[in-house]
């Protein structure tokens, strides 16, 4: 008679995953102003939440709020020191982004150097913003 026990199969490793690329990166002068923002707020908050709003001329616009809390589905950035908070409905079309500030003698605001913006409307108010593409 003939043993005909088998070796069990050895299980095959788990591939590692892939590190996810940051949504979001800040420029220092971004950084500084959401610092100041962060001490002058009129309660606690955690950082800015960024997102995106449908409306304008041009079919949609940033969205940049104080954050109170986290909330289980943002995307957090944390970059120069401070904290970014994405809305994860907005994470394809800001994949990418460099979130800036300006300020000059007229105005003062944050602007985002997006690979994902095809347009923008005239005023500036607006944009137009395709979801980025991924590998993978």
């Amino acid at each position: 008679m003939t043993n005909m026990t088998t070796a069990s199969p050895t299980p095959a490793a788990k591939p590692k995953p892939r590190p996810r690329p940051q949504v979001m990166k800040l420029t220092e002068a971004a950084a500084l102003r959401i610092t100041e923002l962060t001490r002058r707020a009129d309660s606690e908050i955690v950082g800015l939440r960024v997102g995106i709003k449908n409306g304008g001329c041009a079919g949609q616009s940033y969205t940049v709020e104080y954050a109170h809390e986290v909330r289980p589905t943002d995307e957090v950035v944390e970059d120069k020191g401070v904290k970014i908070l994405v809305d994860p409905k907005a994470v394809l079309f800001l994949l990418g982004t460099e979130m800036d500030y300006k300020a000059d003698k007229m105005q003062s605001q944050f602007i985002f150097n997006n690979p994902n913006q095809t347009g923008a409307c005239g005023c500036g108010e607006s944009v137009q913003l395709t979801a980025a593409k991924v590998d993978g």
